[in-house]
């Protein structure tokens, strides 16, 4: 099953382009944190939100190990290291019909890992 949205999303996630993750944004996009319990709208703090994560988790370590697609969506279970701690994650991604992502959420593990994102992404948030 093919899905445009989710291969444009993997080479982001090599390339790190930030023009290329604005432009995968719908504008009315969502963004779920493990960390934040309200949702947050809009593709301005959607993209905030997502830059920041790549900074923070997509270092050296950073991997998918599994993929599971919908017809519009996709769970992508990764693992990464941050400072001796193992991060266990999924990323849950919803296309909109014209491949741009109109829902992301991510969920972690374990509790010492989700503490540190806490602080991570707090200061990284505040840089932006």
């Amino acid at each position: 099953m093919s899905l445009p949205g989710l291969d444009r999303w993997y080479r982001f996630i090599k390339s790190h382009d930030l023009a290329e993750l604005k432009g995968m944004l719908h504008p009315d996009a969502v963004f779920e944190s493990p960390v934040v319990h309200t949702p947050q709208r809009g593709a301005d703090i959607t993209f905030k939100y997502l830059a920041s994560a790549i900074k923070v988790l997509n270092g050296p370590s950073f991997r998918y190990l599994g993929e599971w697609r919908g017809d519009n969506s996709a769970v992508l279970e990764f693992a990464t290291e941050i400072d001796g701690i193992v991060i266990n994650g999924v990323d849950i991604i919803k296309f909109a019909d014209d491949g741009r992502i109109v829902h992301f959420k991510v969920m972690v593990r374990p509790l010492k890992a989700i503490n540190m994102l806490h602080r991570m992404m707090a200061e990284q948030l505040t840089m932006q």
